[in-house]
């Protein structure tokens, strides 16, 4: 599960450590070093897309808390399944 968020400034690279520090219990890693928009990819067990979009955005928020990043807005999310191909939700 990909999932990203934008904020109203730069990151720093201490920053993105935190998240990826943060994301490193899911098997995740953090992106979003010098941009405003920041992100991980995660790794989500679940049963229905639906439940994965919830349980990836539900550990996303508590990573970004841990990290103390800038709260914003989802700005987008995409799941691979187990034989499936990439697609975008929202």
């Amino acid at each position: 599960m990909g999932i990203k968020a934008e904020t109203d400034r730069v990151l720093s690279r201490e920053e993105v450590v935190e998240l990826a520090d943060a994301v490193a219990e899911y098997d995740g890693i953090a992106t979003g070093i010098g941009s405003n928009v920041y992100g991980a990819q995660l790794i989500v067990q679940a049963d229905s897309r639906e439940e994965a979009i919830d349980a990836a955005r539900e550990r996303f928020a508590r990573a970004v808390s841990i990290a103390r990043l800038p709260e914003g807005p989802i700005v987008g999310a995409d799941a691979i399944s187990e034989g499936e191909e990439e697609s975008p939700l929202e």
